[in-house]
């Protein structure tokens, strides 16, 4: 078994200092009382090289340089932290990590939250802009496109269009390649071949409507909010639309766009368009936000049955004015990019996943057509077993919003016996649910944005020694820890680019309970690798498997593998398709192959050169148990 081993960390490393958040004056330094315990399970040996450059695919690296940061030059961090040197924190573009401190002043609401900065610059520019709305001035109108790659129920798209026709004017569609957000954001390199897909298909369906996609890449970041300005000028256009986005980066940015355009003497009007119920709607009796999910989807569905309209589809957009495509032909022009280098594909690799995930609005409108055709039925039946291909494998049109969650909601709905979401048939109740958790996961982004600030829901869980074990982490990623329900998930979405979600449980409790690797690596590895990489669901499952998140498992919870594998791949079917090593041992034997020493299975696992358990499962649980009483020091979760 690889040696285990600690990091020194230097207590408020001097890089903190260089970096003040913008909601307030108080550095985000690390706080004394997160720095984690020491490790007393077993002598360490000296420090390897530390777990995690993830240089491939985009996303950082230990040798992150001050001068590569898209901001002022700044002194040299010196990269002391394991989330640094680990390559968790990415310094290029993102402060050091929050401190427990300032974590807490959000959770007590005492500093005010990005996407409530962007609701008050909204709400105090309201009048301004109605005048500029009212006048109907302006060339045309702009819909800025982001994740809503579609014509079909688009907010934002559907208030532009209807603007422009009462205006007797027509709309331009606009997307930008950001690839500093892609690298920011650890964009996969296959979701970003997916959304290129999707941005071409809808630039062939805006242009039947006579409707421009300009399309521009803009190499630095910071530099859109700027560029939209000036595109807004240059087309001689009063009103820009666009759907917000719901993390902290993104929110900060329309908040500054709002005032920027209203300097210009533009409307820059964002929507809800994302989430089926917007963040902050719905509220715990004592006007707090839910951090449990099932009173939250209690709310939830009583709210949109108070307002069936929420569920409504957004109109389509209007024709634009026949002259249109003359007077902005260039418009009409724009290439799609070629994908930035480091987010580029094998062409097997393309080939692949361009046969598994069709991209565009057609392609999703008709696998949700097929589910709920063929699937959805048995789905609270099925959903759980990988082998059976029972999802909806809706996930990746949902994440690039070449489908709306709105629209999957209604459309199950009017496919139920009744029009109440959580009654009728069980197969569409349960998966209404399903998809109500991807609404759950971003109202709890907006209330506690640390989340998306390399900090746990429960932020006093920064205090747990995690393990920065080079060689474990590799064998996580490669499906080669010697358990096979493990392994055969990890090729999986190697190979595929997703996971089933039963198996995203499984794996990432693995590598923090049983290997305690910090969580936060393979959160960034699934980014990394995943077609449908979505933050805020991402996040979610990771501190629901690491027992660190919202509405999470009890930490003294650890999950089995085996018995996971025995109870959802029975015959082992999954494991044979992905670890063709077991794919001849007979029974429930392909489990756990070395279980019992002598044995067929046995046998034929090591002449395949399949590994034994990288860690033993009694043992990893005990270690497990300690360390986390240890570092939140207590013996309930």
């Amino acid at each position: 078994m690889p040696p285990k081993r600690k990091v020194d960390i230097s207590p408020n490393a001097a890089s903190a200092n260089n970096y003040t958040d913008s909601a307030g004056d108080r550095a985000n330094k690390r706080s004394r009382l997160s720095k984690p315990i020491t490790n007393n399970f077993k002598k360490e040996v000296p420090p390897e090289q530390l777990t995690a450059n993830n240089d491939e695919n985009g996303g950082p690296a230990e040798a992150v340089k001050a001068e590569s940061n898209d901001a002022d030059p700044e002194p040299t961090f010196d990269h002391s932290r394991p989330e640094e040197r680990s390559g968790i924190v990415d310094r290029r573009y993102y402060p050091a990590e929050m401190s427990n401190e300032r974590c807490a002043q959000y959770n007590n609401n005492e500093i005010p939250r990005p996407i409530e900065l962007l609701y008050k610059a909204i709400e105090s520019t309201a009048a301004q802009r109605k005048v500029i709305r009212d006048k109907k001035e302006g060339d045309a109108v702009i819909h800025w496109f982001k994740r809503d790659l579609r014509i079909r129920d688009n907010t934002g798209l559907s208030k532009a269009s209807a603007l422009a026709k009462e205006m007797g004017k027509g709309v331009i569609g606009v997307w930008i390649m950001s690839p500093q957000d892609w690298e920011a954001h650890l964009v996969s390199p296959a979701k970003c071949d997916f959304e290129l897909r999707s941005v071409k298909t809808l630039k062939m369906e805006l242009a039947e409507l006579g409707i421009p996609l300009h399309i521009e890449v803009i190499e630095k970041r910071r530099h859109v909010p700027k560029r939209l300005v000036e595109m807004a000028k240059g087309w001689g256009v009063k009103n820009v639309f666009c759907n917000i986005e719901y993390e902290p980066d993104e929110l900060r940015r329309e908040e500054k766009l709002v005032k920027l355009m209203l300097e210009e003497g533009v409307n820059f009007d964002p929507q809800h368009d994302d989430c089926v119920v917007p963040p902050g709607t719905l509220k715990t009796g004592g006007g707090k936000q839910y951090a449990v999910y099932s009173p939250w989807y209690r709310n939830w569905v009583s709210y949109l049955h108070s307002r069936p309209h929420v569920l409504d589809e957004q109109p389509m957009p209007s024709q634009n004015p026949p002259d249109f495509r003359q007077k902005y032909k260039e418009l009409f022009d724009a290439m799609v990019p070629e994908v930035p280098e480091s987010k580029r594909l094998t062409d097997e690799d393309k080939e692949r996943l361009h046969h598994l995930y069709p991209a565009g609005e057609a392609a999703a409108l008709e696998r949700l057509e097929r589910f709920l055709k063929e699937k959805i039925g048995k789905y609270k039946d099925t959903r759980n077993f990988p082998s059976k291909n029972s999802t909806a494998r809706l996930s990746v049109h949902h994440a690039a919003g070449t489908l709306a969650a709105r629209t999957s909601v209604r459309l199950a709905r009017d496919v139920n016996t009744t029009k109440k979401l959580d009654g009728g048939i069980q197969g569409i109740q349960s998966w209404i649910s399903e998809v109500a958790w991807r609404d759950f996961y971003r109202h709890v982004l907006c209330h506690w944005p640390y989340v998306c600030m390399h900090k746990p829901f429960k932020f006093e869980y920064t205090n747990i020694a995690w393990e920065y074990s080079d060689p474990h982490f590799e064998t996580w990623k490669t499906g080669r820890t010697g358990y096979p329900i493990v392994d055969a998930a990890m090729r999986c979405m190697n190979n595929t680019a997703y996971m089933h979600n039963r198996l995203r449980m499984v794996t990432a409790s693995f590598l923090a309970k049983h290997l305690l690797l910090d969580w936060r690596l393979g959160e960034q590895y699934f980014m990394l690798k995943f077609i449908d990489g979505d933050f805020s669901a991402n996040n979610g499952g990771w501190g629901f498997a690491s027992s660190t998140g919202v509405d999470p498992q009890p930490y003294f919870r650890v999950f089995n593998p085996w018995l996971q594998s025995e109870k959802f791949d029975e015959e082992g079917e999954f494991i044979r398709l992905w670890v063709p090593e077991l794919k001849d041992i007979e029974g429930k034997e392909i489990h756990n192959p070395y279980a019992k020493s002598g044995t067929k299975a046995a046998a034929i696992a090591e002449k395949n050169g399949y590994p034994k358990p990288i860690v033993e499962h009694k043992f990893a649980r005990e270690r497990c148990l300690a360390r986390y009483k240890a570092g939140i020091g207590r013996d309930t979760a």
